[in-house]
């Protein structure tokens, strides 16, 4: 039986990996495609990500790279809700990333199908602003915060430390009676984690699968920096090959900047016969 991801007005099957595309809104992205006090703009890059195969749409209002400075929950909105509100009619999913409970009041009642909360909802109040909802959930982990989380990030294991806190956080959400089939994880690439820990992390995801499908967010950045040698704007071989790596470590969302260039990645790993792992329910189940 292929599993399902419970996402606000959706059931997305997760028969195949699927690719959401990353829409900010921001004046910092570390990536540089922040639109900023542009909504029109911000709605063209949706509709082309969407002709180009996106399955889903991640609109930031905040930077969340590495020494980012907090914006305040009204600038938040501010810039998110006129696109929420633009792209709702297009039947495709909709996700904010956001890890404030305000902020996610407000973008599930403008639209939103999908909370994708770099904090894993550890915020005060950040349950309670989805407990109620039919909208998913991503819960990611991270170590530190978006300011200082890259100064001397340290694990003993970081594999299994990185599972005891998705494990934790998948038994406070079942407590606060959240559907299983509207949760999935993130292990948190470059989120308090050195280039090693990445890399480690990275070879081990599919130890992930059996707790909930997994979203892998690699695209662009520093580690594939360090391991290319290549600036920000010419990550995008990397970024294909690290998404298509992950599908094939069983990753079942992918969230990406060239929505293009990575469906074609993935239709030709498939066309050449290389298969991605089932994602069966079941068999997830037995990867421990």
């Amino acid at each position: 039986m292929t599993r399902l991801f419970r996402c606000g007005r959706f059931e997305l099957k997760l028969d195949r990996p699927l690719v959401m595309a990353i829409i900010n809104v921001t004046p910092d992205s570390f990536s540089g495609d922040g639109l900023a006090r542009t909504p029109g703009l911000a709605r063209e890059r949706a509709l082309t990500a969407i002709a180009d195969g996106a399955d889903i749409l991640d609109i930031g209002g905040e930077s969340t790279r590495p020494g980012a400075e907090m914006v305040s929950e009204d600038e938040e909105i501010r810039r998110i809700l006129p696109l929420i509100e633009m792209l709702h009619p297009l039947g495709v999913p909709i996700s904010v990333d956001t890890l404030k409970p305000k902020v996610m009041r407000a973008a599930l009642s403008s639209g939103a199908d999908l909370i994708n909360d770099i904090n894993g909802f550890r915020a005060k109040g950040a349950i309670d602003a989805v407990a109620d909802t039919n909208c998913g959930l991503c819960v990611m982990h991270m170590q530190g915060e978006p300011r200082t989380m890259q100064q001397n990030p340290r694990y003993g294991d970081v594999v299994e430390e990185i599972s005891e806190f998705l494990c934790e956080r998948l038994a406070v959400l079942e407590r606060a009676r959240i559907a299983k089939a509207r949760i999935v994880i993130d292990p948190g690439f470059g989120f308090g984690k050195t280039l090693e820990h990445n890399i480690t992390l990275f070879r081990a995801l599919d130890r992930y699968g059996g707790l909930a499908p997994v979203l892998a967010g690699v695209s662009r950045k520093s580690m594939l920096g360090a391991i290319t040698g290549e600036p920000v704007d010419r990550r995008v071989a990397a970024s294909v090959v690290a998404a298509v790596a992950a599908a094939a470590r069983g990753a079942a969302i992918l969230r990406v900047h060239d929505v293009s260039e990575t469906v074609t990645g993935l239709k030709t790993w498939a066309a050449l016969g290389l298969e991605f792992p089932a994602l069966d329910g079941d068999k997830q189940s037995d990867r421990g």
